[in-house]
């Protein structure tokens, strides 16, 4: 019998689809979730690199790489962000490369159907408040070093539509048209972000999202 089931094992493990393995290098068309996460998480600067070149290539994304910074926020294996391919940006923002890519993979497969599905119209523009910023969480003293002094985290501040429509977190959050796409958006960057956090996290997210590479998908 147990030979049967490590046969069987074997064979459930040898014909799963990649991107259920999550032992299987991460792929630009795995699918959100926990397994695409853990395999953000354990990329290596050189396998991240290579998935981002990947990214650029298939204009998911244009970014360029940044020379390595030293000081009391030191930054390596940075890259500029200049945009999501046909979705553009407020300004280009500094990234580390896992939170390059997936922002990336968030835009691509989960930001763009999901303004098409709830809003009717097509993602043209995210706007935000940047994202590298050598500071400790809440510039408190005594606090230990936020995301941003890392490059780890973008702060989005509103997106622009197509028809026109410009929707800022601030507002968009309370009002019935724009609050059930604003939360699906939130939502659904858990599947790629450590954390996702909005205006139900505290009065200091009222008016962004803060998307970071720390953790295992709190959105909230």
């Amino acid at each position: 019998m147990l030979c049967i089931f490590l046969g069987l094992l074997y064979a459930a493990y040898r014909y799963l689809p990649s991107y259920y393995n999550p032992f299987a290098p991460l792929q630009l068309s795995d699918p959100p979730g926990r397994i695409t996460q853990f395999k953000l998480r354990r990329l290596t600067p050189q396998s991240c690199a290579a998935l981002l070149s990947q990214a650029n290539q298939q204009r998911l994304i244009s970014s360029v790489p940044v020379a390595d910074r030293q000081g009391d926020c030191p930054l390596s294996d940075v890259v500029r962000v200049r945009d999501f391919g046909d979705v553009k940006l407020s300004s280009s923002f500094l990234a580390s490369c896992p939170l390059a890519l997936s922002s990336a993979l968030f835009v691509k497969q989960q930001a763009q159907p999901l303004t098409a599905r709830f809003m009717g119209s097509t993602l043209t523009r995210i706007d935000h408040y940047g994202s590298f910023a050598c500071r400790n969480i809440y510039h408190r003293q005594n606090a230990r070093r936020s995301e941003h002094a890392s490059a780890e985290a973008v702060d989005i501040s509103g997106f622009r539509l197509a028809n026109g429509q410009q929707v800022t977190v601030l507002k968009g959050w309370r009002q019935p048209e724009t609050q059930p796409w604003l939360r699906a958006m939130l939502s659904a960057s858990c599947g790629y972000y450590g954390n996702g956090l909005g205006p139900d996290y505290n009065a200091a997210h009222a008016n962004h999202f803060h998307l970071g590479m720390r953790g295992f998908g709190l959105c909230r």
